[in-house]
């Protein structure tokens, strides 16, 4: 009797190892494969200010010092141009794409003419993070948003037009603001670039830049850069 409650027992600890073995392995590979970091801190679900302690220790890259140093010079938040730096290049410092951007930030070379940086320094981390950050002050003042706009709705227009161009931004905003809409708002803002695709509203008068096809990989790089952020901004301060 004694052996058949053992061998009982014993079965079921084996089963249940198996199922909760099974289901983690499923649970795994339902994460994105390509970004470790971010289902590690998916994982983290704060129910409030002190569920989840800011730590200044906290690496995000082994860039941190110097984004962290050349942001606070430009007025940035340090987070926000690492979850910029990850999407464009995974903190690769000497990574060139097929249009020729380059470095950490992906920095185009037209951008380093515009602020008369050699070409050749566009892999040095400190130049490439400098030239980001004077870019994306550059945008927001183009843009000039009233300083009560949110500050989901101002950044997210900001990223849109460092990612898609601040003219088709632009265009996007004048195209709301004709139709009644606020064009401080990234919903209308992103829901603008997409119809440029279509020629009843690329041929508005109020349009500068025409056609805009590159809307769905825009809005993704807003999603996916706010998303980042808002992790990072969860575990170093």
């Amino acid at each position: 009797m004694l052996n058949l409650k053992l061998k009982r027992t014993l079965l079921t600890v084996a089963f249940l190892t198996l199922l909760t073995t099974f289901y983690g392995f499923e649970a795994r590979f339902a994460e994105p494969a390509t970004d470790t970091a971010a289902s590690e801190l998916t994982a983290v679900e704060p129910t409030g200010p002190a569920a989840l302690p800011l730590a200044e220790s906290y690496q995000i890259s082994v860039y941190d010092n110097i984004i962290r140093r050349i942001s606070g010079e430009e007025g940035n938040d340090w987070r926000l141009m690492s979850a910029i730096a990850y999407h464009e290049s995974r903190f690769t410092p000497d990574i060139v794409s097929r249009r020729g951007a380059k470095g950490l930030m992906q920095i185009m070379p037209v951008v380093a003419r515009q602020f008369d940086v050699p070409q050749e320094q566009l892999l040095d981390p400190e130049t490439n993070v400098r030239l980001a950050n004077l870019l994306l002050n550059k945008i927001a003042s183009t843009l000039r948003m009233p300083t009560s706009v949110p500050f989901r709705d101002r950044m997210s227009i900001i990223l849109a037009s460092y990612n898609g161009g601040i003219g088709h931004v632009s265009d996007a905003r004048r195209l709301a603001r004709s139709h009644g809409e606020n064009p401080n708002s990234w919903e209308v803002v992103s829901r603008y670039l997409e119809l440029k695709a279509d020629p009843a509203y690329y041929e508005n008068e109020v349009v500068r830049c025409g056609r805009f096809t590159g809307y769905k990989q825009t809005r993704a790089y807003v999603n996916d850069v706010m998303k980042r952020y808002d992790r990072y901004c969860q575990v170093a301060k």
